[in-house]
């Protein structure tokens, strides 16, 4: 069996519709940082760019490139209030449980259990893909995200892909 040139095939469609050659990310290496703290006495928050958002908030538009929006979320919200809008994978099973995408009631239990401390007072949600300025993500909005994780003290950050 072939593997799936899962690139080559990225390229060729986005070529396709006139968009230039994608400056793919390459990584020659992945800093494992440690915990500073045990986990049962650390703070999460974590951040789905699954197309996510309150049922009041503006609803995400699937087909946007370079949307660098990033919602705030309580960590309080229900999970019974929240739309997803994403033309990229299957959410039908999100839909009926949000905690597939953005476990949100999972991490709170895991708080009340006390396998992690506490949870921030804030989950995201944004970077929802078809980003092409890759440098506007580097330079501009993970370091402002990072001031926000660091105003809520969060100590472990989860990225909850869709």
């Amino acid at each position: 069996m072939e593997p799936i040139r899962y690139v080559e095939q990225l390229n060729r469609m986005y070529k396709s519709q006139g968009f230039p050659p994608y400056d793919w990310t390459v990584n020659e290496s992945a800093p494992l940082v440690p915990l500073r703290k045990p986990l049962d006495q650390s703070r999460v928050s974590m951040l789905t760019p699954g197309g996510v958002s309150r049922c009041a908030a503006p609803a995400w538009n699937p087909q946007a490139r370079n949307d660098l929006r990033l919602d705030e979320i309580g960590s309080d919200a229900p999970s019974d209030d929240f739309q997803i809008h994403d033309a990229y994978y299957d959410h039908r099973d999100a839909e009926q449980d949000l905690n597939c995408l953005f476990p949100i009631d999972r991490l709170r239990e895991l708080a009340a259990e006390g396998v992690v401390g506490d949870v921030a007072p804030r989950f995201w949600s944004g970077f929802m893909g078809r980003i092409y300025k890759r440098s506007a993500v580097i330079g501009e909005a993970a370091p402002a995200l990072a001031k926000e994780l660091e105003k809520d003290q969060v100590d472990l950050f989860v990225l909850v892909p869709a």
